[in-house]
């Protein structure tokens, strides 16, 4: 993966026994919303590509599948990683299966306690699920002796996972998101809708990814970025995410580490700091504190957009688009519906025609107590001050 990660190569080849695992469910739908666009009574056509019908509910099962195969292949015996709101690490473990590897999940505390079914999910599955920050680990001790009511970050999470599999021989620590070998694997979504979209007789104006780390954004993104530079189409890309967490969109632009405690190499990205804790809102699987190196290079030189939302506006476009269309967005993906419900209300109100495509990253079956916060009233609006971005980005200006 390593090598894949700076391969020269155009396209790299899906092994075969991984092909054959993605049989089970690829491709992956792509639909037109005509009923939210009537809803909406825009003229903008809607379309969503929709990776909930993999067998863990999200398009985390794409690179699970090819780390669990050539960690597998490489001899590998466990598998351990850190998960945020829980698609990554329940993927995981369902991918450990046909390897006949073992897989431990550290689980971000917070979503650890509001999707708990995300974790029984996974033991189902075979995994060892241990909240986080836990005991097992320094890095996790150090982080409850600081706050030992901490929510947790998907940043400590992956620190202890990555302490934890450093002491174990056999194991290895794999990663869900923002690596260039994890986008990789993704760009199937893109390069499945691409194909869809031809056959629809539509090439979008905009398509919209939410974003965490970046691996839904950039698997879906990427090969129309491709296209539209072939076909001068002069197509926008826009990455979405929560105003708790705004990396891009609020965060600077500098070296930082991926982890918690500063183990791994340091890259450039945009971030708000490796020590940064986001407000632990429902959408778990954006709480990451900075963007994966590729697409924070694109968002840098102009070539894609990002928009924040709060998590009101979210779950009122989710509880929209289950409504008009009978499917529940995950919290993540509801970002995504959020962005391009406002684009097809740009197109009403400048009355013109306007293709919109989305990613929906995954079902919300497993997060309808979030979705019961909302209707109940109770899902409250966070984000961080300017102040607390600033100091925390202080604490890595001399890297």
């Amino acid at each position: 993966m390593y090598r894949q990660s700076i391969s020269s190569e155009r396209f790299i080849e899906i092994p075969a026994p991984v092909r054959a695992e993605y049989r089970r469910w690829r491709p992956t739908p792509l639909f037109r919303a005509s009923r939210l666009e009537q809803a909406l009574d825009t003229p903008a056509h809607i379309y969503f590509k929709y990776e909930g019908t993999s067998p863990s509910g999200s398009h985390k099962m794409n690179t699970a599948l090819a780390q669990a195969y050539y960690y597998g292949r490489s001899g590998v015996r466990e598998m351990v990683t850190g998960t945020g709101a829980g698609q990554w690490g329940t993927a995981l473990a369902m991918a450990c299966h046909p390897y006949d590897v073992a897989c431990t999940v550290f689980m971000v505390r917070s979503s650890y306690e509001q999707k708990p079914y995300r974790g029984t999910l996974m033991r189902l599955n075979g995994a060892e699920v241990v909240p986080s920050p836990s005991t097992r680990t320094e890095v996790g001790r150090a982080a409850l002796r600081a706050d030992p009511e901490s929510p947790g970050t998907l940043g400590i999470a992956n620190a202890e996972a990555i302490e934890y599999a450093n002491g174990r021989k056999e194991a290895r620590f794999s990663i869900g998101s923002g690596e260039n070998h994890v986008l990789l694997h993704q760009t199937v979504i893109g390069e499945e809708a691409l194909l869809q979209m031809g056959l629809a007789g539509e090439f979008p104006d905009i398509v919209i990814g939410a974003m965490g780390a970046g691996s839904n954004f950039a698997g879906l993104t990427f090969p129309f970025y491709r296209a539209s530079l072939t076909g001068n189409t002069g197509t926008r890309f826009l990455a979405v995410e929560p105003d708790a967490c705004p990396k891009m969109t609020r965060g600077g632009y500098m070296m930082d580490y991926t982890d918690y405690s500063g183990v791994t190499p340091a890259v450039k990205m945009y971030t708000l700091g490796h020590t940064f804790t986001a407000y632990h809102i429902h959408a778990g699987g954006l709480r990451y504190h900075g963007a994966a190196p590729i697409v924070s290079a694109m968002y840098h030189a102009g070539m894609v957009e990002a928009i924040s939302y709060p998590q009101t506006r979210v779950f009122e476009s989710g509880a929209a688009f289950a409504r008009t269309e009978g499917l529940v967005p995950a919290p993540e993906s509801a970002h995504a519906v959020a962005a391009a419900i406002d684009e097809a209300v740009r197109a009403r109100e400048e009355r013109t025609e306007r293709v919109i495509l989305a990613g929906l990253s995954g079902h919300g079956l497993l997060d309808l107590g979030a979705y019961e916060s909302h209707l109940s009233g109770e899902t409250v609006d966070v984000a961080p001050t300017d102040e607390e971005i600033k100091a925390s980005l202080r604490l890595i200006e001399s890297l």
